[in-house]
């Protein structure tokens, strides 16, 4: 029974988040980069040379803008992204379009139970997604731990806490989990090689930068 609750929850999750993005993969890219802060930093921080012929695998790719990133700053990488929005994977090919076969793209979930991509990913980036997912942020993040290679990166920019209720209850209205929680399980789960809680907008709320490598 506790099965087929988390199961039904996720379900629920995923057709929330389909819903959702309807109205905001049409505004995402002109909004959202006024407080999705380290973007661009948290793909310097990757740590492969640009030369190196990887494959990266982003979990809730939306409207594509990461994958352009990844694909200037790794030119022989593959890239792959993945997200439960028809809408905006719609964007996402628009955004990658002159990328051709470089990019895959999928309109589907991020589920523990598949193998598709088992240790066969140099790395794997979450940005502002997993605060997104809940439940199940804990089994993605070490389904995340079982695709890499050994030696691959995990690569995550998120939102972290605040000291503000108010704040929080404005994010959780928009299905953001706000409380530090996923720091803890990423550093017990990978070897961490970045580590850092940045303030934004004068200290109403944190984000987080971190690269770990599985051992």
């Amino acid at each position: 029974m506790e099965k087929t609750n988390l199961t039904e929850e996720v379900a629920a999750q995923n057709q929330t988040m389909r819903r959702y993005y309807q109205l905001h993969a049409k505004i995402y890219d002109a909004t959202r980069w006024t407080f999705l802060f380290g973007r661009k930093s948290i793909i310097k921080l990757l740590p492969f040379p640009e030369a190196a012929p990887i494959h990266i695998l982003e979990i809730g790719c939306g409207t594509g803008h990461n994958l352009a990133l990844l694909a200037r700053a790794f030119p022989n990488a593959q890239l792959t992204g993945l997200d439960v929005s028809g809408d905006m994977i719609a964007k996402a090919r628009q955004n990658t379009a002159a990328l051709g076969e470089r990019v895959t793209l999928l309109e589907k979930p991020y589920m523990p139970n598949e193998t598709a991509f088992t240790g066969k990913v140099d790395a794997i980036l979450f940005s502002y997604s997993l605060t997104m997912i809940n439940p199940q942020w804990q089994d993605l993040i070490r389904k995340a731990q079982t695709d890499l290679k050994t030696g691959g990166a995990i690569a995550v920019v998120d939102f972290h806490d605040s000291r503000f209720q108010w704040f929080k209850r404005h994010m959780g209205n928009n299905h953001v989990r706000m409380d530090g929680h996923l720091l803890p399980l990423l550093e017990t789960t990978f070897s961490t090689l970045v580590n850092e809680v940045k303030s934004a907008y004068g200290g109403v709320w944190q984000y987080l930068l971190y690269v770990g490598r599985k051992p």
